[in-house]
């Protein structure tokens, strides 16, 4: 006898098997990416915000204030990045003394206008000390000037001093294939005419006459 087919049956869509149903996609965690997300942001924005914090507490907080006195000798705009203005101060110590340098730092522009045309001239500087601000972004030293009062004139000269206030007056320099003229002779001074003393009169001195002796009488015999 001959065998017969084996059939065989579908059981997809078939009610009451499990087994042929399809199997469905296994979800996978969610809060594994956003875990790795706030990790990268707390990375980022944690020194960011703990250094606007540092720099905004030293800006604002001095640890001392004061005032200098003395001679503008210097102011330039200066870096690479950040520009920041920064000067010197010749303090006047007195004289034949070398002057003590002070190094100040301007982030007011129209201070820095002040101080620029105040250059040679003795002025009073106020400022404030800030330590501990990061990075020279924000200036090369400690102390910034906020205030500025010109209180004098130039520097004295070398052996001598001039008084405040005034200004020597400029010497004109001689131009170049021009040959000067020459400076006018002094007059002479003028000599006092001598004057002769006066001479007092001579008066003769009185002379007292003569008065003759008495003659006897001839033939008289005293």
């Amino acid at each position: 006898m001959a065998k017969e087919p084996r059939s065989t049956y579908s059981t997809t869509g078939t009610a009451g098997f499990d087994g042929g149903a399809p199997l469905a996609n296994t979800p996978k965690p969610k809060g594994k990416g956003k875990w790795k997300i706030t990790a990268v942001l707390v990375l980022l924005v944690l020194p960011l915000a703990a250094f606007a914090l540092w720099v905004t507490v030293t800006l604002n907080y001095s640890y001392s204030t004061g005032e200098r006195a003395g001679f503008v000798q210097k102011l330039s705009n200066k870096g690479w990045v950040c520009k920041t203005w920064e000067g010197e101060l010749a303090l006047a110590n007195g004289p034949n003394v070398m002057p003590e340098i002070f190094r100040f730092t301007v982030r007011d522009g129209k201070v820095a206008d002040q101080l620029y045309n105040s250059l040679g001239r003795q002025v009073k500087l106020s400022y404030e000390q800030h330590i501990g601000v990061p990075t020279q972004c924000f200036g090369e030293t400690e102390y910034y000037v906020n205030t500025i009062e010109v209180i004098g004139g130039s520097p004295p000269a070398a052996g001598g001093s001039a008084p405040q206030g005034t200004t020597p007056a400029a010497v004109p320099l001689p131009t170049p294939g021009v040959t000067p003229a020459p400076a006018p002779a002094p007059a002479p001074a003028a000599v006092p005419a001598v004057v002769p003393a006066a001479v007092p009169a001579v008066v003769p001195a009185a002379v007292p006459p003569v008065v003759p002796a008495a003659v006897p009488a001839p033939g008289r015999i005293p």
